[in-house]
């Protein structure tokens, strides 16, 4: 019993419950001041028959997992950094794809201030499901110390593994914007990305956000364009390159983190140690 009490503790840390909180609450925030929307979406259920069978459980199923990872072993401290990254982050990419028409909402907002919640409710999850996937790896390293005989040799097969996944992700990146080139936002975009791919920091933790980001990436993605919340020029649902973009932008905003936090040690802003953003599961 007490060690499932301490596993609980570990989960849950003091912050969750203020994380949780705030989740429920920009949640509660978005329906009530867009209600007309939210309306539409409820009169697709018949309340007073099967309503199961109208109930979008891919949606709800989204939504569980997002509100389980984020309250997992929650740390206001490097927490609020993803959140104002992500903020941030979000209203650029929408920005860019609505102005360039690369995707457009059907509301025809461009952009749409009620998508924007959701960049850095996704970080979050994405930054506690790349932190299990780095823990699980080292796990899986301790255990098999006979096979991987030195570092250097997993550090190789991580470097390669990132540029041939960033290298592909950014031929696929070329070829999906090629209609907006005329568009300065678009050239934007891929010299930024180009910038980063060029200058990693930490192959083996890139390639995990990378990863992470697209598995999440998927789901949100599949859900938005089946439901024609949003829709691709390609008219895919989804587009490869919208699902592996969410793990190119989510490379992003852990790189503009580390950034910050940077700017903010050399400038005197943060007087205490702060927790490491690749702290364990």
């Amino acid at each position: 019993m007490s060690s499932i009490r301490r596993a609980l503790a570990r989960f849950w840390t003091r912050d969750s419950s203020i994380l949780l909180g705030g989740f429920f609450v920009t949640i509660f925030l978005i329906v009530y001041i867009w209600w007309p929307l939210a309306e539409e979406v409820l009169s697709y259920v018949d309340w007073n028959g099967a309503w199961w069978r109208y109930m979008d459980w891919l949606l709800l199923g989204i939504f569980a997992f997002m509100s389980v990872t984020i309250i997992a072993r929650a740390n206001l401290k490097t927490d609020s950094l993803i959140i104002f990254v992500g903020v941030c982050g979000g209203l650029a990419i929408e920005s860019w794809g609505t102005q360039t028409n690369l995707w457009v909402y059907y509301t025809d907002e461009r952009p749409p201030l009620w998508i924007i919640p959701a960049w850095p409710i996704a970080s979050l999850s994405i930054d506690r499901i790349t932190r299990l996937l780095d823990y699980g790896l080292k796990r899986l390293q301790t255990f098999g110390h006979e096979i991987i005989h030195s570092q250097e040799t997993l550090d190789s097969t991580f470097k390669t593994l990132y540029w041939i996944a960033f290298a592909s992700f950014l031929s696929l990146m070329l070829v999906f914007v090629s209609p907006t080139f005329d568009k300065s936002f678009t050239w934007f975009a891929l010299i930024l990305t180009t910038l980063l791919i060029l200058t990693p920091t930490d192959h083996r933790f890139a390639l995990l956000t990378f990863l992470a980001g697209s598995g999440l990436g998927y789901y949100l993605e599949l859900w938005g364009t089946t439901r024609e919340c949003w829709t691709y020029y390609t008219l895919e649902t989804p587009p490869l390159f919208a699902v592996l973009a969410h793990g190119m932008a989510a490379v992003a905003f852990w790189r503009a983190g580390l950034m910050v936090k940077m700017l903010g040690a050399r400038f005197g802003f943060s007087r205490t140690e702060q927790p490491n953003i690749r702290q364990e599961a």
